[in-house]
């Protein structure tokens, strides 16, 4: 069973808030980087600018919904939350909280440019914070080889999203922010995907049930273009070849992703924004090369990602009504 496949119904079960996993924020960041290609495609190829700010707005929706039922979870169970924080894989998902705010940041941008700024400036205090204490857990020493899986790079490029979402901030002093959050997003990046490139090649294939976490290693390149593009306003070969990579990269994990075997979670999410990253920095590299082939490519990453997406809803949406979603 796959996430393109149907699953079979399954009895009532107990449900409270204290099962709602924090990796859920990925539908955030996927439903805003579809919102922002789609904006992109409607400023380079005229399309209705009605699908990007649909989206957007579906993205905000989602992002309060989760943030208040997270801060109930936190409130009721504080136990489960800091064991949740503590785990060693769990643990980085709290990116996505992180990415999410700055992600809704520059969607909010189309609406009103104060709040635009606030929620930005929440989201890169709350990244380099996060940053901070996952650097700082791992340089205590004695980390199990096999913890090195696609997660850790959630809160490792989550710096490199400052300078994404922040690239228009007014603010004087925003420039030097984002040079430092690309400084300490790409060398953080590029550290965790040798480590976790190096556990995958060495050590045991990791679960079925991460294998969509897989889809996050393409991100350093993907964001890496992104934030790059946005510091200097160019594509280059340099940003071309990042691009590349992350194409290259999304083409082999995403055979060994999209199988039957790998059964539904909510932890498929996790392969909506490297998508979505994908998908608006080909549309970024297809305008600034206006090569025919490069749109075509442009265009499918984005129709894919859609799809994909729109399946990713529907279907927690149905694991939600079912119980199952949290399920204790």
């Amino acid at each position: 069973m796959s996430i393109f496949t149907a699953s079979q119904p399954h009895p009532p079960v107990a449900t409270s808030i204290k099962a709602l996993p924090v990796n859920l924020f990925g539908a955030v960041m996927g439903l805003s980087g579809l919102s922002l290609a789609w904006n992109l495609a409607s400023r380079m190829l005229g399309v209705t600018s009605t699908i990007g700010e649909g989206i957007g707005m579906l993205a905000i929706l989602v992002y309060l919904f989760l943030l208040l039922g997270y801060v109930a979870k936190w409130a009721k169970f504080p136990a489960a939350v800091k064991s949740e924080f503590s785990h060693p894989i769990a643990g980085n998902f709290f990116g996505t909280i992180t990415i999410g705010t700055l992600l809704i940041s520059a969607v909010l941008g189309r609406y009103s440019a104060i709040l635009q700024q606030w929620v930005w400036i929440a989201g890169v205090l709350s990244t380099l914070a996060l940053t901070v204490v996952i650097v700082s857990r791992l340089l205590k020493g004695s980390v199990a080889f096999t913890n090195a899986v696609p997660a850790w790079l959630i809160p490792g490029v989550a710096s490199l999203d400052i300078a994404v979402a922040g690239g228009t901030m007014p603010m004087t002093w925003a420039h030097e922010i984002n040079l430092l959050a690309v400084g300490i997003g790409s060398v953080v990046a590029v550290v965790f995907f040798v480590m976790i490139f190096a556990r995958l090649v060495h050590g045991e294939a990791i679960p079925s049930a991460m294998l969509p976490s897989l889809m996050i290693m393409i991100a350093p390149f993907e964001v890496g273009f992104l934030a790059y593009v946005g510091m200097t306003s160019k594509v280059d070969m340099f940003s071309a070849m990042l691009f590349y990579f992350g194409l290259f990269l999304a083409i082999i994990v995403g055979f060994k992703i999209f199988r039957r075997s790998v059964g539904f979670s909510p932890s498929w999410w996790a392969i909506s924004f490297p998508l979505a990253a994908l998908s608006n920095a080909a549309l970024k590299y297809a305008d600034a090369s206006q090569s025919q082939v490069l749109w075509i490519i442009a265009i499918a990453i984005l129709l894919f990602l859609s799809v994909v997406i729109c399946i990713l809803f529907v279907r927690t949406l149905y694991w939600l009504c079912s119980g199952r979603l949290l399920a204790i």
